[in-house]
């Protein structure tokens, strides 16, 4: 079995478990709301206007978008519960429209019938309505157990564990295993669901007792398979990984649960695998929380949801501290570190030692048969050009602040998911893209990164935060310190290589970075 197979498997049990727990408990939650408001309204024509409406609102805010309106509306809380909330939200409308419609549309002539022979109302209900209404009503959960299992997928942004996981971390890697790991367990778990519903409509419409007590026990059934190996020692699926050793005397984390976050791409999750490594060497127990945003990120440092992440100066100095002036690097460090931990505790530990900066760049010959070397030469001939960015870079101080400083409005603005950028500017698809500068395909694809003469990029050090709570922790101090100042921007771009190009995992990636600081420590010595 090849190491990225083998490295699949072993995350199946907790992100299909955690799939399984977040989409079932929306739906149960969904159908206990929407099935007795459903009845309600049946009878009452203008409740029923109001409420599906209401429910039809909800239903046209697109999944990814309300998933992350909960983050904020939850003062900042990541992780199930607000995905959670906004997939139960996503379940209500068919479940609600399906038992409003059956109700509203059985024939006059059975509830006069039902009347005739002295049914009270909720003898009709249980006895006649509900009966017969009870395809409708179930095609109505059968459409909702499909759309809450697929929008599961993108809970994986706000730091809930789920199928997306494979998805989001195999795209930015260009990983398709990985990818189709997401993709065909997330179907088979939805098209498993859906034929479970059937056939307890089967067995409900046709009276067959044994069918619906089999049906019950396949339920449960999936229940504790897709749940339970979350709960079994990650030993048995995984084998050991590669140790860091700490130096003698240092202190430990034996028995302390860290959580280490990463934001969505390559380099985050190489630096997120070398962290756990460290702080598994000093006997902690590492929780990941991957494919975060820059802000949802910081979010959940703030309010100590994560223990520990890496960012980058120029993020937090544009996204979160708002400013925009330009600064030079030191005093940026400097400044950032104590705004940082007086506004919130936060503890910048230090600097890893590289710079993963927003770089401006095109294909090498497109950009010599423009003339072009610098975003000032752009400005002129940006009309009918085209620049790729990803999901966030269009709306950061970056783009807006080079945009306006060079002269770059007439240029079409094309966003795409990171891991497509590279190969879209190589091939002519857009002219320029915002790509990072420790990224390997910069050289491999030959692409040239366009001079800055006005300074408007501000530095992007790489820099270790801790949560105020992590940051009063001895041991986990000491666990990351040695990475302070031990990368450089060479280590770091072929470690990003090794993913990007040569399909490595980014475990596998960190492992050799890992071996690469090992040596390069060993030889100052």
């Amino acid at each position: 079995m090849s190491s990225n197979l083998a490295e699949r498997w072993a995350e199946l049990p907790d992100l299909l478990a955690g799939h399984m727990l977040l989409s079932l408990a929306a739906i149960l939650v969904g159908l206990s709301i929407s099935l007795p408001l459903g009845i309600l309204a049946a009878s009452r024509p203008r409740l029923a206007a109001v409420v599906l409406n209401a429910a039809s609102v909800i239903q046209t805010i697109p999944g990814l978008a309300l998933l992350a309106l909960m983050v904020p509306l939850l003062g900042g809380m990541i992780g199930y519960v607000p995905a959670f909330l906004a997939l139960m939200l996503y379940s209500i409308l068919p479940i609600l429209r399906n038992t409003i419609v059956g109700l509203q549309g059985l024939d006059p002539v059975v509830r006069e019938a039902a009347r005739g022979i002295g049914m009270t109302p909720r003898e009709r209900l249980w006895q006649v309505e509900l009966p017969l209404a009870l395809p409708v009503i179930v095609a109505g959960l059968r459409t909702a157990v499909v759309w809450v299992v697929g929008a599961a997928t993108l809970a994986t942004p706000v730091g809930a564990s789920s199928l997306g996981n494979y998805i989001f971390a195999g795209l930015q890697t260009r990983n398709w295993l990985s990818v189709l790991f997401g993709c065909l367990f997330a179907a088979g778990l939805a098209i498993a669901l859906d034929q479970i519903i059937r056939l307890l409509e089967v067995a409900a419409r046709d009276r067959r007792k044994g069918l619906a007590v089999a049906v019950g026990v396949a339920l449960s059934a999936l229940v504790v398979i897709t749940i339970a190996p979350r709960y079994v020692p990650a030993a048995v699926f995984r084998g050991a990984g590669p140790v860091v050793a700490l130096q003698d005397g240092a202190d430990t984390l034996a028995d302390q649960t860290v959580v280490v976050g990463a934001k969505a791409f390559t380099e985050q999750y190489i630096l997120g695998s070398l962290m756990q490594t460290r702080l598994e060497a000093a006997g902690a127990r590492v929780d990941r929380l991957d494919n975060l945003g820059s802000t949802i990120a910081f979010d959940a440092l703030r309010t100590g949801e994560i223990d520990v992440y890496i960012d980058y100066t120029g993020t937090i100095w544009a996204t979160v501290m708002n400013r925009s002036e330009p600064i030079n690097r030191n005093a940026m460090l400097a400044e950032m570190t104590g705004w940082l931990y007086a506004e919130h505790g936060i503890l910048a530990l230090g600097g890893l030692g590289f710079e993963n900066a927003y770089g401006f760049a095109m294909a090498r010959d497109r950009a010599e048969a423009l003339g072009v070397d610098s975003l000032a030469d752009l400005a002129a001939q940006a009309e009918g050009m085209s620049v790729g960015g990803d999901a966030e870079v269009f709306s950061r101080p970056e783009w807006v602040n080079t945009r306006n400083r060079y002269g770059l409005g007439a240029m079409q603005t094309r966003a795409m998911d990171a891991a497509f950028m590279y190969g879209a500017v190589r091939d002519g698809q857009v002219d320029m893209i915002s790509a990072y500068t420790t990224d390997g395909r910069i050289a491999a694809f030959d692409l040239l990164v366009l001079a800055d003469p006005l300074a408007v990029l501000p530095p992007y050090d790489a820099v270790i935060l801790l949560s105020p709570d992590a940051a009063a922790n001895p041991a986990l101090v000491e666990a990351l310190s040695g990475l302070i100042g031990a990368i450089d921007s060479e280590a770091m771009r072929e470690a990003n290589r090794l993913v990007d190009l040569d399909r490595q995992t980014p475990d596998q990636a960190a492992i050799w970075l890992s071996d690469h600081l090992q040596a390069g420590a060993g030889g100052n010595q």
